[in-house]
C-alpha cells in the first residue's frame, strides 16, 4: 500500500479519498474546509495543517481542485513541487486547461518529479462507488505506476497521449454532456408543456434514438430518478458554475485551435445565463429549470 498525499477534498476529492482509504492506503490530507478534513480523519486519514505537510514523505501525491489558477498556485506559486519528494509521482485529477497541465508537468519534469493529468469523469456517483473513468495525460510509464492507485477510485483508466492530453478529452467530453444535458432538459420540458409524463418520456428516449447518459443515469427532472440532484434540490453533484468553466475551456481550446464549436458556443451561453440568475451552485442539471422558465 502507498503513502499518499491527498489534496482537495471537494464534492469529488473526498469520495475518491475514502476509497483509498477503504483500500487500506495511507492517507495524509489537506483542504481549506475543516468539515472536509474530518470526514476523512474519522474513516482513518491523517490530517496535514498544510499542503507542504501533507506531501512530505509522500510516495503519491493526488490533487483535485476546482479551476487551472489553483493548480497552478499550489505547484508552482506555493512552490509544492519543491517540497515533493523526487520519487513521488504526482497525479492531478482536476479539470483544467491543456496549457496549465502542461506548465506544471514541465516544471515537475524539470525537478525529475513524474507527473501526469488525469482528470475525471462519471460525476459524484462515480467518485463515491469507485467506478470513475481517467483519462490521463503523461508517460505511458507514469500511468503504469499510478494505475493501481487509480484502479481503486476507477474502473475505466485511458491513456489519451502526452502531458495535457487527459485534459483535452476531457474537455471535450465535458462540452458534449453540457449540450446532452440542455437538449435532454429542453425535450423533457417540451413533452411536459404538451402533458406527457417526464418519467414515461425519459424510458421511452432511454429506448429510443434520443438515448444519453442525462436520460439514463442523471435525469434532470424533480423525481424521475430517486438518487439524481434533481430529486435533491440540484444538491451536490456538479456544479454550473463547474460546467461553465469546463464550456469555457472548450471555448478557449477551439480558439487556439482555430476550430468550430457552435453547439458547444451555445451551451456555455445558456449556462452562463442561468449561472448569472442565482444558480451557479446547484447541480448542472438544474439547466432544465432555465428551459421551463421560458415556456412559462
Amino acid at each position: 500500500m502507498s503513502s499518499i498525499a491527498f489534496i482537495g477534498l471537494g464534492n469529488m476529492g473526498a469520495p475518491m479519498a475514502l476509497n483509498l482509504v477503504k483500500a487500506g492506503h495511507s492517507l495524509k490530507v489537506f483542504d481549506l474546509v475543516p468539515a472536509a478534513v474530518k470526514l476523512l480523519t474519522d474513516a482513518g486519514a491523517a490530517a496535514a495543517a498544510s499542503a507542504s505537510e501533507a506531501v512530505q514523505g509522500a510516495e503519491v501525491v493526488i490533487s483535485m481542485l476546482p479551476a487551472s489558477k489553483h493548480v497552478e498556485g499550489l505547484y508552482l506559486g506555493e512552490d509544492l513541487l519543491g517540497k515533493i519528494p523526487s520519487s513521488a509521482l504526482v497525479i492531478e485529477c482536476s479539470t483544467i486547461a491543456p496549457d496549465s497541465a502542461r506548465k506544471v508537468a514541465q516544471a515537475a519534469d524539470v525537478r525529475g518529479i513524474a507527473m501526469i493529468d488525469a482528470p475525471v469523469s462519471g460525476g459524484t456517483g462515480g467518485a463515491a462507488a469507485g467506478t470513475l473513468t481517467f483519462i490521463v495525460g503523461g508517460a505511458a510509464a507514469s500511468l503504469e505506476r499510478a494505475r493501481p492507485v487509480l484502479e481503486k477510485m476507477g474502473k475505466n483508466i485511458f491513456h489519451a497521449g502526452p502531458a495535457g492530453a487527459g485534459q483535452v478529452a476531457k474537455i471535450c467530453n465535458n462540452m458534449l454532456l453540457g449540450i446532452l444535458m440542455a437538449g435532454t432538459s429542453e425535450a423533457l420540458a417540451l413533452g411536459v408543456a404538451n402533458g406527457l409524463d417526464p418519467k414515461v418520456l425519459s424510458d421511452i428516449i432511454a429506448k429510443s434514438s434520443g438515448r444519453n447518459w442525462a436520460t439514463e443515469l442523471y435525469n434532470p427532472w424533480p423525481g424521475v430518478m430517486e438518487h439524481a440532484p434533481a430529486s435533491k434540490g440540484y444538491a451536490g453533484g456538479f456544479g454550473v458554475d463547474l460546467m461553465l468553466k469546463d464550456l469555457g475551456l472548450a471555448a478557449e481550446a477551439a480558439l487556439a485551435a482555430r476550430a468550430s464549436i457552435p453547439l458547444g458556443e451555445l451551451a456555455r451561453n445558456l449556462y452562463s445565463l442561468h449561472s448569472s440568475g442565482g444558480s451557479g451552485k446547484l447541480d448542472f442539471s438544474s439547466i432544465v429549470n432555465l428551459v421551463k422558465r421560458e415556456q412559462d
